[in-house]
């Protein structure tokens, strides 16, 4: 699944157009590498996505197509 539409679909983002920008401005990084919004995202990965001054990192735990809010935070776990 492509990075932004993981960010959206997990509600680590809210939507994916602001995922996609966020990932082009290098505020999103995958192991340790900055990459682009189209990045297909496996589970295992390390996310880093900062928000002005905080900083979040998830591991990804699994890939779903939809998920319900209450699901949604299944997807990956904090670090």
């Amino acid at each position: 699944m492509r990075l932004d539409k993981f960010l959206k679909v997990s509600r680590l983002i809210k939507r994916r157009t602001v995922a996609h920008d966020a990932a082009d401005a290098g505020r999103v990084t995958v192991n340790g590498k900055e990459v682009k919004p189209s990045y297909q995202v496996k589970p295992g990965d390390i996310l880093e996505l900062t928000f002005g001054q905080r900083t979040l990192k998830v591991e990804v735990t699994e890939i779903r197509e939809t998920t319900r809010k209450e699901e949604a935070a299944t997807m990956y776990r904090e670090l």
